[in-house]
Order: C-alpha cells, then structure tokens, then sequence
C-alpha cells in the first residue's frame, strides 16, 4: 500500500481523472486533489463514497486505484480500512519528499562548515606543535588545495601568525592602535581585538620558510592571475620538490601564457631531476636546464644533483656544466665590456666639461668635481618639491633636474671664473691652490645647508630594475646613462662645430692671440667657457644622483679620473676625452677581477704615466701655431 502511495505522489502529475462523462486534467493541482480525495473518504462515511471513489478508482496512473480494496473490495470496513492506510502512506511520502529536499539543500552547506571545521582544526594544531613537527602540519595544510591557506602560510613565512594564549586559537592579525586586530584565517573576517601581551608569534626557521616557499609556489600555480601564476613557478624553480610535479604538470597542461608556461616547464625540469623518474626523462630535464635557464644557476643546479644522479647521467651531466662554463665565460667579457662602457660613460659625463675648461683656458680646475656635486644636489631638492606639491610629476624629476642643475652650475661657474679665475691667468699653480680653496668652500657650503649625510635621490620608473640580455643583466638606469653620456657628447661635439660660438671656442683654444687680434673677445669666451664647462658638470651630477650616494664628497670621487681621461684623450679634444673616457673604464673593469678595484686603479695610473712619456699631449693632440710652439 504504501509503494502506491508512493507512485501516486511520483506520477500522478499530467494524468486524467475521469468521474462520469466529466474529464479533469491533473495539472500542478492533481496531486493536491488526490490527497484532498482520500483524505475525504477517510473522514467521511460510506455515504459519501460514491461522489469520491469514482474519481479515484478510474484515475489512469501505472498503479492504479481500482487494483486496490479501495476499490475492488465489497465489504466497507475492508475499503475503511484500505482507505486509512493509503492516506497514511500519501502523508509518509510527503513527509519523505520535504526531508529529501531540504537534504539537498542543507548537506552542501553542513558538509561546507564541516570542512571549514576540520581546516580551522588543523591551523589551531600550528600553536601547539614544535618546530620539528612543523613541516608536517604545514604539508597537511597545503594538502588541502583550500585558497585560505595561502594568506595564512604567507603570513606564518613573514613571522606575523600570532596564537591566542588562552585558548590556541590561530589568528591572522592587523595592527590596531595598541592592540591586534584578530582575522580569522579561514573565513578572513574580524572576529575582534587582543592586547598584544595575550599572543604569541608561532617561531619559524629559514628551513621551514624554504618549505613555505616551495608548497606556496604549488598552491597558487593554478591562479587566474598570471603574475602570481608566474611568481609561482618562480618560487617552485627556486625549491624544487618531487612532490609539486603532478600540480606542476597539470599547470602546463592548462596554460595558455608562453612565458609562464616556459617558466613552469623549467621548475618541472628542475623537479625531475630529484625525483624518481626515468632516465630519458631525467636527460632530457638536463638539456633542457642547461638550454632554457643557463647561465650559473644551471651550473649550480646541475652540480647540486651530480652526488645523486644515476652513473648512466653522469656523461650528459658533465657534459651539460662544461658546455654551460664555456658559454658563460664568453658572456663573462661582453658583461666586463658592458660594465666598462658603463664606466667609460661615467667618466666621460664628469671629464667632458673639464676637457672644454682645461683646453681652451689651460686652468686646472679642482673646483670641477664640486660642480658635479651641485648637479646632483640640484636633482634632490628638484624632487623634493616635486615629493610636496606634485607627486605625479616625479617620473618627469630628472627631465626637470637637467635645465635646473645646468643653469645653476653654469651660473656658479661664471661667477668663479669673472671673480677668482680672471685674476689668475698664466699663473697655474695659483689657479691650482685657489679652485682647490673653492671646492672646499662649497663642500662646506653644502655641510651646512643640507647635512653631511647622504640624500635621497629617487629613481624614476623608467630607469628601475633591469632585463635580461643573453648572459647578462643590464639595469635601466646605466643603460639610460650610457645613452644620455652619448647624447651630451654629440650635442657638445655639434655645438664646437657648427656654431659660432663653437668657432671663436676653438680658435682661441688653437691661437689666443691671433683669435684676440680678429676682434674675438677672448675674456667673454673664457668666461663662458668657464661656464659652459660648469653647466656640463652640472647635468653629469643629474646622471651621477641616479648610481652613486648624494653627499658632499660626491665630486671628489671623480675629480682625479676626470683628468686622467682629458691628459690620456688629449688636452681640449673632445674625441679625444671620449676614447680616453670608455678605453680606461673598459681596462678598469679587466683589471679589477684580477687584481682587485684599488690595485686596478693604481695600475691604470702607471699606465697613463708610461704613456704620457711616450705621447706628452695624449692621443689625439691638438694642432695650432700657439700649440706647436
């Protein structure tokens, strides 16, 4: 009986009721009906049945009524009773459809919280467990795939997961005044506030943040972010782990980024190697190291799995580190060459004004270093106003800076020469004691102004970080020097050549007498001179604010190389300066590996002493009447 029951609530919808010549279509309210039906002949007496049990028994369902003593049976008290207990199932199996339904909607929900339970669980085991047992627990954790572990094992790694001491309970936190915010680490929600003295920090080790790092980098391997996908297969590169290569592959499997996907194919090569792969998998894991990441973090991986590789990888193994050292060794000079063309750049921003100073004046200069010290000084107050009234202009700071630190040393230049330098015409060593009094004024000047210490002189974006090139890494800020040195030098070599001021600069540096017989102000173009080689030291202390420390003992690091590249290129010859400028950053950066930075620089000098004896007036000498006399 109650197998129909449970039929007629299943099937009943759709089905047609016939009670005499009248037909009824069972729709939404059919089931409904029935029950209504029955329910009534149960309450009511065999009166009654004739208007109900038609309807019932003629009911066109797989199991109908009229198979039932409902309806066959003759005795009313059989059909009462036959009634009775098909009501009852009727109302079980309502009873069963309500429980079934909030079943499927209530078991997610329950087997969610059950889940959150067993996860919250296992994070509060962290505040009790000792430092052995850590990376066990911490495993487990990362076992989960749950994204609430990630900010929890971030925070464990930086040493800011706290417990509360009354009752273990794990915690993200946030500063709030005095106290800790507390942050639940599973839902991420702030359950409240604690005095700092009522938690604890749970103790890492570096051990542990290496194994952080590495069940980190498998965790987010899968993010729809593709700069934390990217990061991760960093960190799984850098750990690499047996256990992270069915994630690592799956990832593969799913990426559509190349770069990422390289990366991650990489980290799975690493990861072969210290697993229990085959052979030919473990081969073709050493060439691909040796090709894609190369350089000395292959050569250190490669010889880091050398103690256990299997004897049949031993050959390719060697063979890859050696292959590996000989291609890093070519690299090796073109980053000496590169660091030397660097330096060379340097040299030739700080050298390039004396050249124009010392040639066309014969004044040596010691104050030249100090003007390069006020370009870089130029730069820091330049963006410190920019830091106080229009931060979004800090990228334009160094475009700024240039006009700024030009005009103020050309100025200060000017100044020196119509007011010291003047006087002192023919008389070197004079000139020598009073730009070398100078310097140490101004270096003072700056003590008092701005402090002995260093300032800060910020890079923009676009001269921070670096890229890769094949071996080597070049860095945006010497790269943007070598090209602003490059471009002072040609506007500088334009400016001596095609202008007029150029013209009268030269025939002055050539002939000073001639020059003055033809009408040309000789004093005006020493002073401007003077000044433009001021100006020229000012924009090299903009570059220079960029790679070196802002103080006032910035110019002395430079004033002595400076005049070695102009005596070695040739007195005011500007391609003299350069060659000179690049030739000995290039020999420094040779000898410095070799003999060390102090040995190397007194080694360059003993050179350029050589070769004065040689070639008094340098490489590229100038040639005039006044000169060769």
């Amino acid at each position: 009986m109650l197998h129909q029951a449970s039929m007629i609530g299943t099937d009943c919808a759709g089905a047609i009721l016939v009670s005499g010549e009248e037909k009824t279509t069972v729709g939404p309210k059919g089931p409904a009906r029935i029950f209504n039906d029955v329910r009534r002949a149960k309450t009511s007496g065999p009166s009654d049945w004739p208007d109900i049990l038609p309807r019932l028994c003629r009911n066109p369902l797989p199991m109908p009524l009229h198979r039932s003593p409902v309806c066959s049976a003759s005795d009313d008290g059989v059909r009462s009773h036959a009634i009775a207990s098909y009501h009852r199932g009727l109302v079980f199996r309502a009873f069963q459809t309500v429980f079934l339904v909030f079943a499927l909607l209530f078991v997610p929900f329950i087997a969610a919280a059950s889940a959150a339970d067993d996860l919250k669980t296992q994070i509060n085991a962290l505040a009790t467990a000792k430092l052995p047992d850590m990376p066990e627990k911490i495993e487990a954790l990362a076992a989960t795939g749950d994204p609430a572990v990630v900010p929890l094992l971030e925070a464990l790694a930086e040493g800011n997961l706290y417990f509360r001491k009354s009752d273990n309970f794990v915690f993200l936190t946030k500063a709030s005044g005095s106290n800790l915010s507390l942050v639940d680490p599973v839902s991420g929600e702030t359950v409240g506030e604690e005095a700092k003295g009522a938690l604890s920090k749970i103790k890492v080790n570096n051990n542990l943040r290496r194994t952080i790092r590495s069940l980190l980098g498998g965790l987010t391997l899968l993010s729809p972010d593709r700069t934390v996908r990217l990061s991760a297969a960093d960190a799984v590169l850098k750990s690499p782990s047996a256990e992270n290569l069915g994630l690592l592959e799956t990832a593969i499997a799913k990426e559509t980024d190349t770069v990422v996907r390289m990366r991650m194919e990489t980290a799975r090569a690493v990861s072969i190697l210290g697993s229990d792969r085959i052979i030919d998998e473990k081969r073709q894991a050493i060439e691909m190291i040796s090709d894609k990441i190369g350089g000395r973090d292959a050569a250190g991986i490669l010889m880091g799995a050398s103690a256990t590789i299997d004897p049949a990888l031993k050959a390719d193994l060697d063979a890859a580190i050696s292959r590996i050292e000989s291609t890093q060794q070519l690299w090796d000079m073109t980053q000496n060459v590169w660091y030397g063309l660097s330096l060379g750049s340097v040299l030739l921003l700080a050298a390039i004004g004396l050249a124009i100073t010392f040639g066309v004046m014969g004044i040596i200069n010691m104050a030249h270093g100090e003007m390069v010290m006020l370009g870089a000084y130029s730069t820091f107050v330049v963006q410190d106003i920019i830091r106080s009234n229009a931060p979004n202009l800090f990228d334009w700071s160094l475009a700024i800076a240039l006009p700024v630190a030009f005009l103020v040393t050309a100025i200060v230049g000017l100044a020196i020469e119509r007011g010291v330098i003047r006087f002192l015409y023919g008389r070197p060593l004079e000139t020598l004691l009073a730009t070398w009094g100078i310097s140490l004024i101004l270096q003072q000047a700056i003590r008092s102004i701005f402090g002995p210490t260093n300032q800060e002189v910020g890079n923009p974006s676009w001269m921070s970080g670096s890229f890769p090139l094949g071996g080597m890494t070049i860095t945006w800020n010497r790269m943007w020097i070598v090209a602003f040195s490059l471009s002072v030098f040609f506007a500088l070599l334009f400016l001596m050549k095609k202008s007029a001021f150029g013209l009268q600069m030269r025939a002055v540096t050539q002939n000073r007498r001639m020059a003055s017989s033809m009408g040309i102000r000789t004093p005006w173009v020493d002073a401007f001179t003077f000044a433009l080689g001021s100006g020229i030291a000012g924009i090299a202390g903009v570059a220079l604010s960029q790679i070196d420390n802002v103080s006032p003992n910035l110019g002395q690091s430079y004033i002595i190389d400076s005049f070695m590249v102009v005596v070695f290129g040739g007195v005011g010859n500007l391609w003299g300066t350069f060659v000179g400028a690049l030739s000995l950053g290039i020999l420094n950066k040779f000898l410095e590996p070799t003999v060390g930075a102090v040995l190397g620089k007194i080694l360059v000098l003993v050179l350029i002493i050589l070769f004065i004896q040689k070639r008094p007036r340098g490489l590229f000498a100038l040639k005039g009447r006044a000169i060769e006399a």
